[in-house]
């Protein structure tokens, strides 16, 4: 049993690393903490935070966070594939749907990632 928790660990862990990375290479600096979860079997959250770069925290200042959500919502929706491929290949399951928001006033990235479930025909195994 502690064999699959620390398989687990690693998972989440490789998770959070895939998408520090990712933020990084497509905003220029990665997040400052990230932490992956399962939601139930068939769903995984990564929580990122202190994402912000410092226009982008000065424009949530001015009182334009809806513009910060909207161009970091673009941005993530651009490069959809690269964060399901990664997610895909470190899980190996394929991953169903895929969602990422911003709360500009907290500094905080939630990616969201639902797999298609276990027991199902995708052709892989369930982690």
């Amino acid at each position: 049993m502690a064999e699959v928790e620390e398989s687990r660990a690693s998972v989440l862990q490789a998770v959070s690393n895939a998408m520090v990375r990712l933020h990084k290479e497509q905003f220029g600096r990665g997040p400052t903490n990230a932490r992956s979860y399962f939601a139930g079997p068939d769903a995984l959250l990564c929580v990122l935070q202190d994402v912000l770069l410092p226009a982008e925290r000065k424009l949530v200042e001015l009182g334009n966070a809806d513009h910060v959500r909207a161009s970091r919502v673009a941005f993530q929706a651009a490069t959809e594939g690269e964060f399901v491929a990664a997610v895909e290949a470190i899980v190996d399951r394929t991953v169903r749907a895929f969602a990422s928001g911003v709360d500009a006033h907290k500094n905080v990235v939630f990616e969201s990632f639902y797999f298609t479930p276990s027991g199902s025909d995708d052709g892989r195994a369930p982690v």
